[in-house]
């Protein structure tokens, strides 16, 4: 069986030692302070020494964290703060007064407050929630961004047992089992109520979560919850009662059982830059899946994939994203496949993915470290290298493999990686030696594994082989598409776009014939496009999905009467996936108004949204 050697610093991007100390427990008793857009208290490390005698220094990540005071065992504690190293921040180095023996624990209570310049948090005011009533705030600390929040040992390789006590006049949500003595509603005088989580569960500190805000919840299947604003509660519970259950329990039929208790859901006001955040107990998601035809709550079967792939089994750093992507977009897939009825339905998703990674292999350039499964990270930030490469990648790597040894056998490996890796993380030479070993008694099985070309698949840049997806579901938008095109070169007497081409349509299927659309050799004529648009009532559909890439589609096109719709949706929708292609197709089509754009929104983006398209702007000068 592989086994992680505990001493090996795998992570680049971590400032801390963490191959002389691991954290085994932390504990945080924080307060929200919505009037000064801060977060205070103390936070508390049970660390262990995985050295003998070596180290009686312990160094933590910590970025723009104010820190009032550190006692060591209880006792006051020499400390400081190194000079800034960017993107990881200042290194905070705590001296002990000798050097502990192996497995003997250090005890370390740190006083301190976020700052301004917290990457981690965003705070809103109540102008800027659904009904205005109440502030809000929420955490977002994938890749390294918990190190803002409080410092720690901010890498994936290191996971902890944590205690939430969270201070706030409003409900709060995190990312454990919540207390039953825990306040629902908001107290009446605008006073502090006190909030208690548990997740017994070790975790990365990514996976640290907090919200609090005016929160509803409502069931929404026997073990989850759904939370959010009381105006969206309704709304938010028709779109996921239907599947939730469902998916975990496909889940657990292809793994193992869930281990996390509850599995609960926060749909997050607009401003959240992701489409998911697989936070344990609760998964932090966009409004951007509450489209009223229940059409995008997949996401909800890629977050809850993480309660094995990332959450159980983890990344050992961010070089070997797609351990935690690449097999989550995989079970997510196979969960489509048993709720909607066959793999038709998986490679209809895989088809859709195929087009992301392809645009995400444009945007970096074919050759491009990022475009990589296996990439170099040393001196980088993370967040620079997120794309859908690990996700799409990842998954056809794994497509792959089924393929070549059959899907049975390939079934019999899943749980066994699970188990074998289960509160652990690793890298990808360890999921390579693990797949290896299980099937090394078998003669047939190794001789097919022993195809795979590793390096190719882990260090080439650009696209990996394409599979013979099932085109099934695809074909209808596929020829449709073909008919625009043709359209646009020259008339033909026996196509009219009308709406009932795409009658008893999915809105993913639509998405398809959009993403065809996009690839066009050629751009539609301005006139095409408003016809496009029109036809299909593809400007004020509710499904982002759908608009967005329609969107795209009009500028690309030169349609300058596009810009207000454009820019409509960009002051509503913070998620990265929307608002990164939106504004690179407005810079070409009037700069001057992408740029105001940002600046009248920025307030309203979260901060690692706010960064990214600032980068974008910048380099498109």
């Amino acid at each position: 069986m592989a086994t992680a050697t505990i001493n090996r610093p795998r992570d680049p991007n971590t400032l801390s030692n963490y191959n002389n100390w691991r954290t085994l427990h932390t504990s945080t008793t924080l307060e929200i302070l919505f009037d000064q857009q801060k977060l205070q208290g103390i936070v508390s490390h049970d660390l262990q020494a995985i050295t003998d005698g070596e180290s009686d220094e312990i160094i933590l990540d910590s970025s723009h964290v104010l820190v009032r005071s550190i006692l060591a065992e209880g006792k006051p504690a020499k400390w400081e703060t190194a000079k800034r190293l960017e993107p990881y921040g200042s290194a905070l180095k705590i001296k002990l007064d000798r050097k502990p023996k192996l497995n003997e624990r250090i005890d370390i209570q740190i006083e301190l407050e976020t700052t301004e310049s917290c990457t981690a948090l965003q705070w809103l005011t109540p102008a800027q929630t659904s009904n205005r009533k109440h502030p809000y705030m929420f955490s977002q600390c994938q890749a390294i961004h918990a190190r803002s929040i409080f410092p720690c040992q901010d890498t994936p390789d290191v996971k902890a047992t944590f205690d939430f006590s969270i201070k706030s006049p409003l409900p709060v949500i995190a990312s454990g089992l919540g207390a039953k003595e825990n306040p629902t509603s908001p107290s009446a005088d605008g006073s502090s109520q006190l909030y208690k989580f548990h997740q017994r569960v070790p975790i990365p500190a990514y996976l640290f979560a907090i919200a609090s805000g005016d929160i509803a919840t409502a069931s929404i299947g026997p073990r989850s919850t759904v939370a959010t604003g009381p105006d969206e509660l309704k709304d938010c519970t028709w779109e996921l009662e239907e599947s939730t259950e469902k998916f975990l329990q496909a889940g657990e039929s292809l793994v193992y059982p869930y281990a996390w208790g509850e599995y609960n859901v926060l749909v997050l006001p607009p401003s959240f830059p992701y489409g998911g955040m697989e936070n344990p107990v609760y998964t932090f998601a966009t409004p951007t899946i509450i489209s009223g035809d229940r059409e995008n709550v997949d996401v909800i079967a890629h977050e809850l994939s993480h309660s094995w792939s990332g959450n159980l089994v983890s990344n050992a750093s961010w070089e070997h994203f797609w351990l935690n992507e690449g097999w989550t977009t995989y079970l997510e897939r196979r969960i489509q496949s048993i709720v909607h009825g066959g793999d038709q339905w998986r490679d209809f998703s895989a088809i859709i993915g195929w087009q992301a990674l392809a645009d995400s292999i444009k945007n970096f350039g074919e050759e491009h470290e990022f475009t990589k499964l296996v990439i170099d990270l040393k001196g980088k930030d993370p967040d620079d290298a997120f794309s859908s490469i690990p996700y799409e990648k990842g998954f056809n790597f794994l497509y792959y493999i089924e393929k070549l040894i059959g899907k049975e056998e390939f079934d019999k490996f899943i749980p066994h990686y699970f188990e074998t890796w289960r509160g652990k993380s690793l890298d990808s030479y360890d999921f390579k030696t693990t797949l290896l070993d299980f099937f090394k008694s078998d003669e047939k099985v190794s001789a097919e594994l022993a195809k795979i070309d590793w390096d190719t698949w882990f260090y080439k840049p650009g696209f990996p082989p394409k599979p013979n997806f099932d085109t099934t579901l695809v074909d209808v938008a596929y020829r449709l598409a073909d008919k625009w095109e043709e359209f646009t070169k020259e008339p033909n007497p026996d196509f009219g776009p009308n709406k009932l081409d795409i009658d008893g349509w999915t809105a993913n299927q639509v998405v398809v014939f959009l993403e065809r659309v996009m690839a066009f050799k050629t751009a539609l004529p301005v006139p095409h496009a408003h016809q496009l648009g029109s036809v299909y009532n593809l400007k004020d559909t509710r499904n982002v999905e759908v608009s967005a890439r329609y969107y795209q589609i009009a500028m690309a096109s030169g349609d300058q009467s596009i810009k207000d719709f454009v820019v409509k949706l960009l002051g509503q929708v913070g998620r990265m996936k929307f608002v990164r292609p939106l504004y690179r197709g407005l810079m070409k089509l009037d700069y001057e108004t992408a740029v105001e754009t940002f600046e009248k929104n920025k307030d309203f983006y979260h901060p690692i949204c706010r960064g990214m398209v600032a980068k974008d702007l910048l380099g498109s000068k």
